[in-house]
């Protein structure tokens, strides 16, 4: 569907003035009290164990999904593309239902993640005991401006911003999670207080922003999720950062936040791999979480993808999984619409 209507301007708002604390709190992930999961003995899929000897859901969802490839590392990106030994990686959002595969996958490339968290025992639910050379959390909040001290970014090369909450009120709404504090504010705060000298900065956004006063949009839009998801895409877009935005269709698959882990393993087998991607606004559809992490992932060092944004389904049958050509051949034919 192409988009004709005008879209609402956008308030230049300023970023208040603020005193950063002089100690931000890093939370070693071997500090936090381990959890245990149990896991159905007649399902077959292959693990990666944290260091306690327990396995943690959202790796089991990258193990049983994401198949590594060696056939990008020849490509014409790469050679620009930091090792995985140099790359460090920090994640907004990555307990969420794509957050959290986010991080597994980076885990499970050896590519070194960081996270800002709320509630920084979450990570070690989801991804068990790291070293903290290959995971670092921070606690923190980006709807709060003051919890954005800069030390969080020292060393950081790239980041990925998964965040967001429900279109319309829900309990996840409590404690001011609304789509205007998260979608657009958290957004902002990050936005404003990021280093220029990062070599990516991914958003996840959602497919209809800038068709949100059209049906059917403007029903989901009703509590305005879809107007504060274009504020942050734009705020991004006009920062001078190098970016890449990612819309994806309704999401499927999951969400991966099941507290039982049989049904988190089940709910990984998924045969939506094939992957569709699009501008202008105009894919609809449903696409899995795991194909948007991936997306994430392959859009930080794919040079095609810089400034662009980018619709992503997904629809049955065999996709690119993590190889870097095939996506590389994705994002361009695209571009090529």
């Amino acid at each position: 569907m192409a988009s004709g209507l005008s879209l609402i301007s956008i308030p230049n708002l300023p970023t208040p003035a603020r005193t950063f604390p002089k100690h931000p709190q890093q939370i070693p992930l071997f500090s936090l009290p381990p959890h245990s999961f149990h896991v159905n003995p007649s399902f077959n899929s292959r693990t990666i164990s944290s260091s306690n000897g327990g396995s943690s859901p959202a790796l089991h969802a990258v193990r049983e999904e994401v198949i590594p490839s060696t056939s990008s590392d020849s490509t014409s990106d790469s050679k620009t593309a930091p090792s995985s030994s140099s790359k460090v990686v920090l994640v907004i959002g990555g307990t969420g239902g794509v957050g959290q595969l986010v991080v597994a996958s980076l885990l499970n490339r050896n590519i070194k993640a960081r996270l800002l968290l709320r509630d920084p025992e979450k990570a070690t639910t989801l991804f068990g005991e790291q070293d903290e050379e290959k995971l670092q959390v921070f606690k923190g909040d980006t709807r709060n401006a003051d919890d954005l001290d800069p030390s969080i970014f020292e060393g950081v090369t790239h980041v990925i911003c998964c965040t967001g909450t429900t279109a319309f009120p829900s309990k996840r709404w409590e404690g001011d999670n609304t789509p205007e504090r998260v979608d657009w504010e958290g957004v902002r705060n990050l936005v404003s207080v990021l280093p220029s000298s990062l070599q990516r900065v991914v958003l996840v956004s959602s497919v209809g922003v800038t068709k949100f006063n059209e049906l059917p949009w403007s029903i989901m839009n009703l509590f305005g999720v879809l107007k504060y998801k274009k504020m942050g895409e734009d705020i991004l877009r006009n920062s001078g950062l190098s970016f890449t935005i990612i819309r994806p269709g309704r999401l499927t698959d999951g969400p991966y936040t099941s507290y039982d882990l049989n049904t988190l393993l089940k709910a990984t087998a998924g045969q939506r791999r094939a992957v569709l991607i699009g501008r202008g606004d105009k894919l609809v559809g449903e696409v899995s979480r795991l194909v948007v992490a991936e997306a994430c992932i392959q859009a930080l060092d794919i040079e095609c993808t810089e400034g662009k944004t980018f619709e992503v389904n997904s629809v049955e049958g065999e996709g690119p999984g993590s190889d870097q050509q095939k996506w590389r051949e994705l994002f361009k034919a695209a571009q090529a619409q």
